[in-house]
């Protein structure tokens, strides 16, 4: 191809050039990109070159050189356009300023990656533009104090727009670091073909469907999108609540893909004030503002999730030799806690979803709304709705993969039936711990279950006592106990079986301890009759997690694990009370019945 001076177009996708000299080379880059995940991705640049070959490094550099002035491969080395309404450009750079000038002689930040993003909730869901432009600047300064090395750009058709102009000044007052971040007029399914600008990750103002439809930035990203990109959507996730954001990889398939080289959509939704539209607030600031705010913390999180990845990749590329830089694992770990700061504010946010929702049930076909969804007023346990799929980092979907193809994991599952999967935890907690995980999808916590979903948890419910009753039957002394942790950290819901010796290598933290041995963990009978009588299950606070350390005998307090594990080594008291209605599931030595409930 380099001989032939053919280069490739932006919606091939090359952005990796791997050399193979021999066929050991061969088998290596095809194994390399089979173990590739969902959310993975390679280094870009020259992999495997002889360095002794001049003119193939020469040919390479006019390669690379020739794609970044057609505008190809970077964001700003594409051609320049005059601020009309046929060729829009960036408004945070102005044209002829020293900031623009610096901009693009900043080969750092002309690589970084780049967020393109319009205003939530402002259209449609009427929210007031003056408080809405006072979170985006609230929420693109908070990002930026803990994430590096990425750019994100406010998007509105036209250059007359009221929220850019708000933006604009407000940021000028927050002294937002305007390299960082600017505001564009133009259309965002077409900022590459029409401003040059190449955003592989755009953001979506999502209906709660997920669905193509309304007006706006909605319905024209999934029509740039396509079949596909509303296919991709579907795999994630079917529903979406106010405050929360879903990634979705864009098909290469999709128009939005091949013409624009956007791989990556994020849908999110934010809190309505228009009273034709679900879930609406009924002018209540206050709370809008805080949704608001945690809709787009979620956006820039996840964004931030996807490029540091990225970034991590290209300095470190696996190399035990190597390690990453101080400045991406720095990141990295911004991220994660952004993520975690975002989850608590959301476990302190009491969701109404349904009131509004005249929604399909997607089980049972019911057209007269989701059964349950209406919270009873005297329940004043406060949910978090962990059901979108945002939340999840990409190791966090291992689960869900088993669950939808079990087949493919043959060393890792020991039971397969349609409704579930049995497998080994990978990180046992204690000497037997076993996950039965529901195989139906769209079910990925204790947040997501309704009524209809309660022959499925008596299904796993029945599977977790056979095989409590196997291990039983080798080990008379193991006591178990089943059941769900309120907010989990791998997608798909699971039911843990685990025995109450906890002696296990992993049992190393105190969330660890907790997460078993608080309330946070939900026993399985329990979880059943709560969703008889409402409907929903009760999801426990995750401050539950950094409670003081007491043996789940006696509840004495230890100050540490290993002071913990020695004392429950020797306690003999017996369980307490409130475990003595069928949660604790133990041997019954000499007895035709294998296991019993306490």
């Amino acid at each position: 191809m380099l001989q032939k001076k053919v280069l490739p177009n932006l919606n091939e996708g090359f952005s990796r050039i791997t050399f193979c000299q021999n066929d050991d080379d061969v088998k290596t880059a095809v194994n390399t990109y089979s173990f590739l995940g969902l959310f993975d991705s390679l280094p870009p640049g020259i992999i495997g070159q002889k360095s002794g070959d001049a003119k193939v490094q020469q040919g390479i550099m006019k390669f690379f050189k020739k794609v970044d002035t057609d505008g190809n491969c970077s964001q700003n080395s594409a051609p320049k356009h005059e601020n009309n309404e046929n060729n829009p450009r960036p408004m945070g750079i102005e044209k002829g300023s020293e900031v623009g000038k610096d901009e693009q002689n900043d080969f750092q930040w002309n690589d970084a990656p780049t967020l393109a993003f319009p205003s939530i909730s402002t259209s449609d869901f009427q929210f007031n533009m003056d408080k809405a432009s006072d979170v985006i600047v609230e929420a693109v300064a908070d990002f930026f104090s803990k994430v590096d090395k990425v750019k994100l750009i406010l998007v509105d058709l036209s250059s007359k727009s009221k929220m850019l102009s708000l933006v604009k000044v407000k940021a000028s007052e927050k002294n937002v670091d305007t390299t960082r971040f600017s505001t564009y007029a133009g259309d965002i399914t077409r900022l590459y073909t029409g401003g040059g600008l190449h955003c592989n990750v755009i953001a979506n103002a999502s209906n709660w469907r997920l669905k193509p439809g309304g007006g706006g930035v909605n319905a024209a990203i999934f029509s740039a999108g396509g079949e596909a990109l509303e296919i991709a959507t579907k795999e994630q996730a079917d529903t979406i609540s106010p405050g929360s954001s879903i990634i979705v990889p864009v098909p290469r398939t999709s128009p939005l893909n091949q013409r624009e080289g956007v791989t990556y959509v994020i849908h999110v939704l934010g809190p309505n004030m228009n009273p034709q539209r679900p879930n609406c607030l009924k002018d209540d600031y206050v709370k809008g503002c805080k949704v608001l705010y945690e809709a787009y913390s979620s956006l820039f999180n996840n964004f931030a999730s996807i490029a540091l990845s990225q970034n991590y990749q290209k300095e470190y590329s696996g190399d035990s030799k190597s390690e990453p830089t101080k400045s991406v694992c720095k990141s990295f770990e911004a991220v994660v806690e952004c993520q975690r700061s975002s989850s608590e504010q959301k476990s302190k946010r009491e969701v109404s979803y349904g009131s509004d929702c005249n929604k399909k049930s997607k089980y049972n076909g019911d057209s007269g709304g989701l059964p349950g969804m209406l919270e009873k007023e005297e329940q004043k346990s406060e949910r978090s709705d962990h059901s979108a799929k945002s939340s999840w980092g990409s190791w966090a979907h291992a689960l869900h993969q088993i669950a939808m193809h079990p087949e493919k994991h043959n060393l890792d599952v020991v039971e397969i039936s349609d409704d579930f999967v049995v497998l080994n935890d990978l990180y046992p907690k204690a000497k037997k711990h076993i996950l039965v995980t529901s195989r139906l999808p769209g079910l990925d916590c204790l947040a997501d279950i309704r009524r209809e979903h309660l022959p499925m948890l008596q299904k796993m419910h029945a599977a977790g006592l056979k095989w409590a009753e196997q291990f039983s039957s080798h080990d008379p002394s193991l006591v178990f106990r089943l059941g769900y942790h309120s907010v989990p950290s791998m997608r798909q819901l699971h039911l843990h079986v685990i025995s109450q010796d906890f002696d296990s290598t992993h049992l190393r933290k105190k969330k660890h301890w907790n997460s078993f041995n608080t309330p946070f963990f939900r026993d399985s009978i329990d979880v059943q009759e709560e969703i008889k009588m409402n409907g929903l299950a009760t999801i426990k606070d995750e401050k539950l997690l950094s409670s003081e350390l007491r043996c789940h005998h006696c509840k004495s307090a230890h100050p540490n694990l290993p002071r913990l594990k020695s004392h429950i080594a020797t306690c003999k008291a017996p369980f307490p009370s409130h475990l003595q209605n069928g949660q604790l599931i133990f041997a019954l030595s000499g007895s035709s019945d294998a296991v019993s409930a306490i």
